[in-house]
């Protein structure tokens, strides 16, 4: 009796032991299949020193911000804007970044990136000749209107999409064929939050940073195979002088909509941009409500992280629960300037 209680707790035993080694096994099998997948769908990091950057609205905001931190990281820069006094005042600015003087430099070229196609391939062949072909380039460029639809200016519907589209469209088509003659390079698309959800005043602004996204998606599986990659960030509201003059006549439905994600630096944002753009990742956002909207939206768009693609699988049905609350407080906030307003017009 004896040896077969002794029989049963040795097979017991070895059952554990082998259960331990299989769950050990599995373990193994997933974290070496995890960073074997990861690895082969990550692009190669992208070092900056004596890189040749092209930003496009280089001369404030977003777009300058992005010059300073590149030049910390021994870029060289080439800014596209439209107004030369302020051309000149961003690289007076700028050279404090500047690491190696004796290698780096600054190249400014005044040109309007959303009128004439012509115009733009002239400025990136320059600055080519001069720094050498685009290893980066930023659209930063970009104008906004905050107003409500029937409010806008009909011509203003296609001043934005010229701006924040073909703006974008431009300067890529310029810089494309010596990326693809090299093999290698990335493209940074600046939206916005608004390019992400329909926010109230944002009928025309919105409308132009989701072609912005549209373009992104599309042009990243074409130019793929030559190894480009494709960034694109949607930043919250920026503290830029864009934003400020946006906000001379903005709606009040906008300006509480958008102040649920806070006010952020231009600086805050270039870090991310960068550093996105360095390791080729597509969605580039800033902040928890950034990774909130990037993952409810991110439908079928390019993923470069594995642990991205497993954080949108695993989470979208909770966010998407989630952003119920958020638009049902949007609507709130949209309802009760309503009743403001018709109250007003009643005294």
């Amino acid at each position: 009796m004896y040896m077969y209680i002794l029989r049963i707790f040795d097979v017991s035993q070895l059952k554990t032991t082998m259960f331990q080694y299989l769950v050990i096994s599995i373990i193994i099998v997933f974290i070496v299949t995890f960073v074997w997948l990861s690895s082969s769908i990550k692009p190669k990091l992208l070092d900056l020193k004596q890189a040749h950057v092209v930003i496009t609205g280089g001369s404030s905001g977003i777009g300058k911000a992005v010059a300073a931190e590149v030049l910390k990281q021994g870029a060289n820069v080439t800014i596209l804007a439209r107004n030369q006094t302020r051309l000149q005042k961003a690289k007076e600015d700028l050279q404090q970044y500047i690491k190696d003087k004796d290698n780096q430099k600054i190249l400014c070229i005044s040109v309007d990136v959303s009128h004439e196609y012509a115009a733009v391939e002239d400025a990136v062949r320059k600055s080519a000749e001069e720094l050498g072909p685009c290893d980066i380039l930023v659209n930063s460029a970009g104008m906004s209107r905050a107003v409500s639809f029937e409010d806008t200016n009909i011509n203003d519907f296609k001043r934005v999409m010229d701006a924040n589209f073909l703006g974008s469209v431009y300067p890529t088509r310029a810089v494309l064929p010596y990326m693809k003659e090299r093999r290698r390079g990335r493209i940074v698309f600046i939206s916005s939050q608004a390019g992400q959800l329909g926010v109230y005043g944002y009928t025309a602004y919105g409308s132009s940073k989701f072609a912005v996204r549209g373009l992104a998606e599309t042009l990243q599986m074409e130019v793929k195979p030559y190894n480009i990659y494709i960034t694109i960030n949607f930043p919250p509201d920026t503290d830029t002088p864009m934003l400020a003059e946006d906000k001379i006549n903005m709606p009040k439905e906008t300006i509480l909509v958008s102040e649920t994600s806070g006010l952020h630096q231009p600086e805050e944002i270039a870090k991310i941009v960068v550093k996105d753009a360095k390791h080729g990742r597509f969605q580039s956002y800033v902040g928890l409500d950034g990774f909130f909207l990037a993952t409810v939206t991110c439908g079928m768009s390019p993923v470069t992280s594995l642990l991205d693609a497993l954080l949108q699988v695993s989470l979208m049905s909770l966010l998407k629960a989630i952003s119920f609350v958020f638009i049902a407080n949007f609507n709130s906030i949209v309802m009760k300037c309503y009743k403001e307003r018709e109250g007003q017009k009643q005294k």
